[in-house]
C-alpha cells in the first residue's frame, strides 16, 4: 500500500456558546480546522485533523499547519502509511519541528492502519480499557458568578468535571475558584487551568488561598522552572500541560517530582504514534492524564476518544468532546456526548467518514 495523494480541507468552527475565554485576555470565536485526507492506492483514504487554539496558545496557528503541509506532503507519497514509525522519521526530515504540522497526517495514517487491518484504533493502541469515558467541560473565564452558573447549567447534562479557565486577575480568580467548587458535589473534580497566565507571585497568592479547597491546579506559569517552583508551596494536586511537550521534558518533569498528572494533547505532541509513547509511559511510571487536543471537531473528537478508552481507565483524570462545542458537522460517525460521557463507535479506523459537502473544496492537492 502507498499513498498517491494527499487531499488538505479547511473549514471554520464557530463557538455554540459565541466565544471562549482563557488566560491574559486571550479569546477566540471561530477555530480554523485543517482536515487531511491521505488517498493510498489500495482504495483506503485516512483522515486527520489539526486545530489550533488560535495562535497565541501554543507555537501553532491554521495557516502554519497548511503551510506545514506543503512541505511535508511530497516527501511522504509513495510509502506505505502503515509504517507509522518511517512515515514520522520522513515527517521530521522534512520540516524540523512544527509537531502540531504533522499530528494531521499521523492520525490519518492510524486510520488507514485501522481500516486495512478491519480493527478500531482503540484496538491497535492496546485494546478497550473502558466502555466510554468521562468527560470535562471547559469553563471559559468569565465573571465569577457566570462561570458558576454555566457549571450548574453542565452539571444537568451529565457532566461530573469541569476545567476552570483562570490565569487573569488573581483577586478575581480566587473568587472563582472558592465560588465554582461551592456548586459542586463532593465527588465532582474542578480543575483550575491558569494556562501560564500567572506570574510566580500570583500563583503563590491564589495556590495559598485555594489551600483548603478540592481542587487541582493546572500550569499557573509560562515556563517549567516557575511551575516547579510554585508546585514546592503547594499540596494541591499538580497539572502540566503546555510545557511537556514530549518524552524528554516527561521524563524531567517525573525526575523532578513536578506534576501529579499530565495534560496529553494529540497534536502538541505530533500525533498518536508520538502520543501513544507518552501515554505508556505514564501508565508506567504512575502519572494520570487528561487526554485531549488544543481544540477540534469530529476528526479531532475521534483520535481523542480512541486513546482515552485504550487507558486504564485509573490513569484518565479526564478527556473531552470537543465537536459538542461547536456548530459544524464535518464527519458521521464521531463521537457524541451522551450524559457526560462519550465513546468511540467500534468501526475500523477512527470510525468517521466525512461529509464532503460541510468540508467543501481541497485548498491544497499533492500528488
Amino acid at each position: 500500500m502507498k499513498i498517491t495523494a494527499i487531499n488538505v480541507y479547511q473549514k471554520n468552527l464557530p463557538l455554540r456558546e459565541g466565544r471562549y475565554n482563557w488566560s491574559n485576555g486571550n479569546s477566540v470565536e471561530v477555530f480554523d480546522a485543517t482536515i487531511v485526507e491521505l488517498i493510498t492506492d489500495d482504495g483506503i483514504r485516512g483522515y486527520g485533523e489539526c486545530t489550533p487554539l488560535g495562535a497565541s496558545y501554543l507555537p501553532a496557528y491554521g495557516p502554519g499547519v497548511r503551510a506545514g503541509l506543503a512541505e511535508i506532503g511530497p516527501k511522504i507519497i509513495g510509502y506505505d502509511p502503515r509504517d507509522l514509525m518511517s512515515i514520522n522519521a520522513r515527517m521530521d526530515s522534512a520540516l524540523k519541528g512544527h509537531p502540531y504540522v504533522k499530528s494531521a497526517i499521523d492520525v490519518a495514517c492510524w486510520d488507514i492502519l485501522g481500516k486495512s487491518a478491519d480493527m478500531p484504533i482503540y484496538q491497535l493502541l492496546g485494546g478497550k480499557q473502558q466502555a466510554d469515558v468521562n468527560l470535562y467541560r471547559a469553563i471559559s473565564q468569565e465573571a465569577p458568578e457566570i462561570m458558576a452558573e454555566k457549571i450548574e447549567g453542565y452539571k444537568n447534562e451529565g457532566y461530573t468535571k469541569f476545567q476552570l479557565k483562570v490565569g487573569g486577575n488573581a483577586e478575581q480568580d480566587i473568587v472563582r475558584i472558592h465560588q465554582c467548587r461551592a456548586v459542586l458535589a463532593d465527588t465532582d473534580l474542578l480543575v483550575a487551568d491558569a494556562n501560564t497566565g500567572w506570574t510566580m507571585h500570583e500563583a503563590a497568592r491564589v495556590v495559598w488561598a485555594v489551600r483548603d479547597l478540592d481542587v487541582y491546579i493546572e500550569q499557573p506559569c509560562a515556563t517549567y522552572e516557575e511551575c516547579l517552583a510554585i508546585r514546592k508551596r503547594t499540596a494541591l494536586p499538580f497539572i502540566l500541560d503546555e510545557v511537556i511537550d514530549g518524552v524528554q521534558m516527561l521524563l524531567r518533569g517525573l525526575n523532578d517530582g513536578a506534576f501529579d498528572a499530565i495534560n496529553l494533547k494529540i497534536s502538541k505532541v505530533g500525533g498518536l504514534t508520538r502520543a501513544r509513547q507518552i501515554r505508556d509511559l505514564c501508565v508506567t511510571t504512575g502519572v494520570a492524564m487528561t487526554i485531549e487536543d488544543t481544540w477540534g471537531g469530529d476528526f479531532v473528537t475521534a483520535a481523542i476518544a480512541h486513546l482515552a478508552q485504550s487507558t486504564p481507565e485509573e490513569f484518565l483524570l479526564s478527556s473531552t468532546d470537543f465537536n459538542s462545542y461547536g456548530t459544524v458537522t464535518i464527519a458521521s460517525g464521531a463521537p457524541q456526548r451522551v450524559e457526560g460521557k462519550m465513546s468511540a463507535n467500534g468501526e475500523p479506523g477512527l470510525g468517521c467518514d466525512p461529509i464532503k459537502a460541510s468540508l467543501g473544496e481541497p485548498v491544497l492537492v499533492l500528488h
